[in-house]
């Protein structure tokens, strides 16, 4: 971290440093860089964001989207103090984490910054660098299993968009960058200006970094086993009906016994989790895209009682709904 003489030279203008490397995602740049852009035009009298892209030796980033992405700074040559420094993700991330160049330099950086994040599978390359050793972190969903086993010294959750631990920051796959960035220039400058930006990016006002970063609704349907996909299509269409497990095994004409075994097998969860996730995913959706009330909303979705939605709303996502409305929303609770 940088002394208080540095970081009042650093407070001037927020130096922010972006990692890439071969096969990067342009979009965990280009979230990132866009967003703060942004501040600065909208917030033109306030600390300006000043941001480079990195990369081993100031090559090139060859994308993996097939673009080429010009750096402005050899990773080599950067020297802190720095406001925030951000690892992308990408194809590419086994490669960087397992490259000691790439990993040397983010770990003595890190240590020259404010604040440190990814995107994505850059998670891959923090833990690589004991930055995430203790700490809880995120990742896109699809790797997390890979990352948990590679680092174990990491609790890897992979339900949220963006998790804080401390001066240390993890977002999910892709655009959860932008929710981050868009945290980060909250707690900058405060929920106007990040607002402003979102607006302007015609996007979520701001979704909270508890936010389930894979929706049950557009989730990849489960595997091609029948009977597990008729007893998932029966939840969804059905949510405000009975759903215990005795009544979802008389649905796939199997016991409680083998119907819990599928779901654990084909989904990783029991029948009673899954129908309190699908439910809860699908409060989410009504609190954030419509005006009904709360009661209405645990109706609809199987709760019984604005009480019950409550309880199981904050469990779910650690706010209540009304909260997460106003988070989504921008208006007053």
């Amino acid at each position: 971290m940088p002394g208080l003489s540095a970081y009042a030279l650093l407070m001037r203008s927020r130096q922010v440093v972006v990692v890439g490397y071969d096969d990067a995602e342009l979009l965990d740049i280009a979230c990132v860089t866009t967003a703060l852009a942004m501040a600065n035009a909208i917030g033109s009298a306030r600390t300006e964001y000043r941001t480079r892209v990195a990369s081993p030796g100031g090559r090139p980033i060859a994308c993996g989207t097939g673009l080429t992405l010009q750096s402005q700074q050899s990773l080599q040559r950067l020297t802190g103090p720095l406001d925030t420094l951000v690892v992308s993700g990408g194809r590419g991330h086994v490669r960087a984490a397992a490259d000691p160049l790439i990993v040397g330099h983010v770990r003595r950086l890190a240590r020259e910054s404010r604040r440190v994040a990814s995107v994505c599978t850059g998670a891959s390359v923090l833990a690589a660098a004991g930055l995430l050793d203790g700490r809880r972190a995120t990742t896109h969903w699809r790797f997390a299993n890979d990352l948990a086993a590679r680092h174990p010294e990491v609790t890897v959750d992979p339900a949220p968009i963006y998790i804080r631990d401390g001066a240390v920051s993890t977002s999910a796959g892709i655009t959860s960058a932008l929710d981050l960035t868009l945290a980060f220039i909250e707690e900058d400058h405060g929920a106007e200006l990040a607002r402003s930006v979102a607006r302007d990016l015609v996007t979520y006002l701001q979704r909270p970094g508890n936010q389930a970063q894979m929706s049950m609704f557009t989730a990849a349907p489960p595997p091609d086993h029948g009977l597990v996909r008729r007893v998932v299509d029966h939840i969804g269409a059905h949510l405000d009906g009975d759903l215990t497990t005795d009544a979802l095994a008389d649905v796939g004409g199997v016991s409680v016994r083998h119907l819990t075994r599928l779901f654990l097998t084909h989904l990783g969860r029991t029948p009673g989790r899954f129908v309190r996730d699908a439910r809860a995913e699908a409060a989410a959706h009504l609190v954030a895209t419509t005006s009904l009330p709360m009661p209405s909303v645990a109706a609809r979705c199987g709760f019984g009682t604005a009480e019950t939605l409550r309880q199981a709303f904050t469990s779910r996502y650690g706010v209540p709904p009304s909260h997460y409305r106003a988070a989504r929303t921008g208006k007053p609770r």
